[in-house]
Formats: C-alpha cells, structure tokens, sequence
C-alpha cells in the first residue's frame, strides 16, 4: 500500500495580532464543528493577544491568513489528565479550506514550527471525540490516543492523543 501524499503547503508563523485574531474570530464553522467558532467580544481577543497563551497566525505564501495554532495550556480542557510531559498543540484551519485532505501538510508544518521554537519532549493534542477528521489527521503526523474524557463544563467527549 502506498503512503498518501499530501500537497506542499509551506506557512510562516508569527505571533497573533489584532487582525489576524478578529478575522479568525469571524470564521464560522458549519454543523458540528461550530463547537470551533470563537466570539467576537473583546475579551476572546484580548486572550488571543496575550502573549501568555502562545496563539500564532499561519500565513500561506501569498500571506493569506490560513490558520492559528497554540503551544501550551490553551491546548488543554478542563477534565483531562495532562500530568505526563508533553507540549500541547491546537490547530485551526479557516472553514473553507477543512475537510479536503490537506489537515496532515499542516499539521506537519506546525509540528516542524514547534519543534524549533520550544523543542519538547513529545507533543500532545486533546480533540472533540466527534471529530474524526483531525483524529485521522494527528493518526497520519504519528500521534496515537491515550485518554478520553468528558469536560465536566459541557459534558463533551474529548480524545488525548500524544506523539510517539
């Protein structure tokens, strides 16, 4: 069986600004993954700017905002068991460009993104349970489950999967 081949997506990282955090909190997901969509008070970018919660912007080549990604606590959710060492990753893509297979060329590039700026032990990502589009995503980057659980604030499923 042949590996699947992913296309050539090559982003540039940069600290999240007021622009990139106003037009990422615009973007509306349809049905069920609007559980992703953000608000867009003041407060919800006011938490993407702080530096404290490590939000980048990702830019495509013609410096389109494609994406954000977090490094640390704001990739975590109340209810799971985040003691072992792991630098946890979240990753959002903009609406249009999920679900036509290009999640894995991504995710590789925020993974390689990681790896340079904080050079962790093992990377770690927690993921609604429904969704099994960015579960198969993090399976094909090398990532396996270890932990599921349900938020004790919204009764959601979660799944931990960490890298090997």
């Amino acid at each position: 069986m042949m590996a699947p081949q992913y296309p050539h997506i090559k982003l540039t990282f940069a600290r999240m600004d007021r622009a990139a955090a106003l037009e990422i909190a615009a973007w509306c997901y349809p049905p069920p993954y609007d559980l992703y969509n953000l608000s867009e008070d003041e407060e919800t970018i006011a938490y993407a700017l702080d530096p404290g919660n490590n939000l980048v912007a990702m830019r495509d080549g013609s410096a389109q905002l494609v994406g954000f990604c977090s490094f640390g606590q704001d990739g975590q959710v109340t209810g799971g068991d985040y003691s072992q060492p792991a630098l946890d990753v979240g990753m959002g893509l903009h609406p249009d460009l999920t679900g036509r297979g290009h999640g894995v060329a991504y995710a590789r590039q925020v993974l390689a993104y990681a790896r340079q700026v904080y050079a962790p032990v093992r990377f770690r990502v927690t993921i609604a349970a429904f969704n099994q589009r960015a579960q198969r995503v993090w399976m094909h980057c090398g990532f396996h489950p270890v932990q599921r659980f349900r938020n004790p604030d919204n009764n959601r499923e979660f799944v931990v999967m960490v890298s090997a």
